[in-house]
This record gives C-alpha cells, structure tokens and sequence, in this order.
C-alpha cells in the first residue's frame, strides 16, 4: 500500500496571512505556529508520512522565507553538528529524526487565493502522477488518509473530500415552546458534514481550475465539481480540529501536552 500513497503528491496550502490569529502570525505563516516543539505544517505532514506519503509541495505566500528557512535548515535543527566558520563547512554527526521526505517549497505569490495557488503548484509540480492530495496548512485530524486514497480510487469521480461533524461550541436547546426540555453544551450533528479540508483530485481537476489570483477552490471549483457529480465525501467521525483562533492553538497544545493528542499516529 506505501508504494501507492507514494505516488501521490502532497499540496498543502500555506500561504494566508492568518488574519484571525493575528498575535501568532504577525511575523511568520499559520502553517509555522507551534503545537509543541514542532509548526503545525510539520504535524499535518506527519500524518500523511503515517499513511505512506513521502512528497509534499507547500504552496507559500505571506512569510514564505520562515518555511524556506525551515526545510532549508531542518536535518540541523533536529541533529548535532559541527560547523567550520573559516570553510564556511557543517557535518551533520547524526540524524535525529527518521521523516523520510521530498519537500518541495514552492513561492504562489502573496495575494493569490487557494485555487490559484493550486493551479500554479500542481503546473509546475504535479509531473506525472495520475492523483495528487490536497490540504490547508492548520488542520489536524487522525482521519486514515489511506483508507481515503483508497475511497477515491475506488469510486472513479474526480474529486473526493474529507467530510467532519465536529461539536459545536455552543450550546443547542431542546425546545417545548419556550420551555427548553434538554441542553447539551457540545452537541454533535451528525447528519451536518462539513468540509474537513482533506482532499484527494485526479490530475482532470486542473480543467476546474484557473491560474489567476483570485480562483478561490471553495467557490467556483468546487462547486462545478459537485454540479457535475464529480465530487464525493469520505465521512470521518473521529477527531478533527483547525487552527483558526488563539483558542483554537492553545486547545492543540494542551492536548499535545498532555500526550493524548489524537492526531498522532507514528
């Protein structure tokens, strides 16, 4: 089954200013904001390294030398090493991680809107692979994304996405007239799906796109998907959660903290 997932490459999305959790992004990228010891990019690729997927291509825009600078320096910040300033040369003594990689940084431009940074990335990156994943840059989950590939190869459409039915944040009533019969602080609908941001396209989902800054994937994409019965769920009922608010980051903290953090799964 690695083989497989291998073949598909990995867009991730990561170039939005982050406006929302502005006191986390004001000096560098959403997808850069710890959840631990570690930016968020990095677990959400850690996920997809648990199912298989080896090659990732970030798609950055705002700060996008803060992930450059990352990956450019990522076997020295997580080894020892030694550094010879007057040969300007560094030996790496030991690799302490096993993240088994192909990352590619790819600049889609400050201003361009999700689908137009798909459709530059996927131009220049997607080669020959048949399908190829899709993802944003703060959002985490312990969905089996092979078990995804897997429903997306299966059901010969071209798009498949990742449907979530988190709990809401406030409270729902149960009404009798004005007497409320039942509350529950956190309630769970089930049958309201929404889009949890994990995508799998086939490489036709280009025709859908436009290489222009303001095709936004949400809109006009993926809507002539569904018009045209090409786009199917795969439910996941199980742990998902972004990264939008300040609350938001220090929930992922807390569970990473406390090491009962759902996402991981290697």
């Amino acid at each position: 089954m690695s083989a497989k997932q291998e073949q598909v490459p990995v867009f991730i999305l990561c170039g939005g200013l982050g406006t929302r959790l502005r006191e986390q992004t004001e000096f560098r990228p959403k997808p850069m904001v710890q959840v631990g010891n570690h930016p968020i990019v990095w677990h959400i690729m850690r996920t997809y390294s648990a199912h298989g997927f080896k090659r990732f291509i970030l798609c950055t825009g705002y700060r996008s030398e803060v992930i450059k600078s990352y990956f450019l320096n990522y076997s020295s910040m997580n080894s020892d090493f030694t550094v010879n300033l007057k040969k300007n040369d560094v030996k790496i003594h030991s690799v302490d991680h096993d993240d088994d990689w192909e990352v590619t940084v790819a600049y889609t431009g400050e201003e361009t809107m999700t689908g137009g940074r798909i459709a530059k990335a996927t131009a220049r990156y997607l080669g020959d692979a048949e399908n190829f994943a899709v993802t944003y840059g703060d959002g985490l989950t312990d969905a089996n994304l092979g078990d995804e590939l897997n429903f997306h190869l299966s059901h010969g459409a071209i798009g498949t996405v990742l449907g979530v039915n988190p709990p809401s944040r406030f409270g729902e009533f149960k009404l009798d007239g004005a007497k409320v019969m039942e509350f529950a602080e956190k309630p769970e609908f089930k049958e309201n799906w929404i889009n949890g941001g994990y995508f799998f396209f086939r490489k036709d989902f280009y025709r859908y796109l436009q290489d222009d800054v303001r095709c936004v994937l949400e809109q006009e994409p993926l809507s002539r998907l569904a018009q045209d019965h090409q786009l199917h769920v795969y439910q996941h009922s199980g742990f998902w959660q972004c990264m939008d608010t300040q609350r938001d980051c220090d929930y992922l903290n807390e569970l990473w903290k406390s090491q009962k953090a759902p996402w991981v799964c290697a």
